[in-house]
């Protein structure tokens, strides 16, 4: 498929969703139900997620390693759809839910750390490269919307969000994340404890771009930010010498 006709289909979806939209939606409850439509009308998979309880999650699990970060059912992946009444059913029988969009079907995301982000989407629009949707999360990730590497005839060809991270493991890859077959991230609008939220830098109206032209400019970002970070650690803890 060429650029120009993934931009073209991803416009007219879009347009397709905002001429169904009925305006009850946008204005009920600050365009979360809207926001989330159109992220199901240009192709992402939903399924419910817990939101926070104050500084806990909903899910009430005694020290829950993601709180308000997970899905609420472990069947996400076989639950998450782009089939409007089933979200509107559930965006309105659960409205404090957040929404998590599972990855490897139709798109993947590359998560990296904020501030390497910003400096590779400067980089890359300035370098006239399409970028598509990307999303901030206030706790300090960006996360860059792109389709998925596709489906190969032979399955042992997969490779699977295992070998780079778990949503389960953030904190421990403080680099660049591929999340891609059995992983999902949060769609924006998305609330965190501590009044922290998930949302769009750039929205859906973005076609989603091939994850490989993003790759070399995130990575090198990445690298430079890992970098920083061991060499403040250096500074703030110097080898004692013998």
């Amino acid at each position: 498929m060429s650029a120009e006709l993934g931009r073209t289909g991803l416009q007219g979806k879009i347009s397709q969703w905002l001429r169904g939209r009925r305006p009850k939606e946008a204005a009920g409850d600050g365009g979360r139900e809207a926001l989330l439509l159109a992220a199901a009308a240009v192709g992402l998979p939903l399924a419910p997620a817990a939101h926070p309880a104050g500084f806990r999650c909903s899910c009430d699990r005694v020290g829950c390693p993601t709180p308000a970060r997970h899905p609420v059912s472990f069947a996400w992946q076989t639950q998450s759809t782009t089939d409007r009444a089933q979200i509107e059913r559930w965006a309105r029988h659960q409205p404090q839910a957040n929404f998590i969009t599972a990855t490897g079907m139709v798109h993947d995301v590359l998560d990296v750390p904020v501030e390497a982000g910003l400096e590779a989407l400067e980089r890359l629009l300035g370098a006239g490269i399409e970028v598509g949707p990307v999303a901030e999360s206030d706790d300090g990730r960006l996360l860059f919307f792109t389709l998925t590497r596709g489906t190969p005839e032979d399955e042992d060809e997969w490779w699977p969000c295992e070998l780079d991270c778990h949503p389960e493991t953030m904190d421990e890859h403080p680099g660049l994340r591929w999340h891609c077959r059995g992983s999902y991230v949060l769609v924006p609008p998305a609330k965190l404890p501590g009044d922290q939220t998930v949302h769009w830098v750039r929205g859906l109206e973005h076609p989603l771009p091939d994850p490989l032209s993003l790759l070399e400019i995130l990575t090198d970002a990445c690298a430079r930010y890992v970098g920083e970070e061991l060499d403040h650690v250096s500074a703030a803890w110097p080898l004692r010498r013998h």
